[in-house]
């Protein structure tokens, strides 16, 4: 038995014909399957650029310690316009919350004032009239105008204290913590009309 020619599709014991300098021979892998860096030319190619011996990939060395980048004026304005336009962004909601008549301060003291007005109609004083819902439940005074025919009772008196209790001469009682959390038990008589 004879043993297979060491080049492949050429004559025994010739080897290939010589590639141009860059060409990759037998399926675009370099002899011995390795990339060829700084090898001059093969002799008797054709003609090309200078040969120019490029240097073996490696690690990059350390960088060295930079001068520092100095911004552009664009990118200098453009950073002053961004800082302004968040702090007067910021400056006009603050104006605008405190001085409109529709800002969100004027809300919150309107808010404040319809809930103390609320409060107080629900907050009676002696000689006022009332009406009250749930009687028997949990009752709520509300103070309406003694002419009114909403009008139920009279406030008589308010007994100080959570252990005070209205006696027989009035009508109608309730234990209360007024808006100014005073424990206290109203007395009412009963309106006539």
């Amino acid at each position: 038995m004879s043993a297979p020619p060491p080049y492949p599709n050429q004559p025994y014991g010739q080897p290939p014909a010589p590639q141009p300098y860059g060409a990759q021979p037998y399926g675009g892998q370099p002899y011995g399957g390795q990339p060829t860096y700084g090898q001059p030319p093969v002799s008797g190619s054709q003609p090309h650029a200078p040969y120019v011996q490029q240097p073996a990939p490696g690690p990059r060395p350390p960088a060295g310690p930079s001068a520092p980048r100095r911004r552009s004026p664009v990118q200098a304005l453009l950073s002053a316009g961004i800082v302004l336009a968040v702090f007067g962004g910021g400056a006009w909601y603050v104006w605008d919350y405190n001085t409109s008549p529709t800002g969100g301060k004027a809300k919150a003291e309107a808010s404040q004032s319809a809930r103390a007005a609320e409060a107080k109609t629900h907050d009676p004083e002696i000689g006022d009239c009332v009406k009250v819902a749930d009687p028997e439940g949990h009752p709520v005074p509300t103070v309406v105008d003694c002419a009114s025919p909403e009008a139920e009772y009279k406030m008589a008196d308010q007994l100080l204290g959570e252990d005070k209790h209205c006696g027989e001469k009035f009508d109608y009682g309730i234990r209360y913590v007024s808006s100014r959390r005073i424990d206290s038990t109203l007395c009412f008589t009963k309106i006539r009309h």
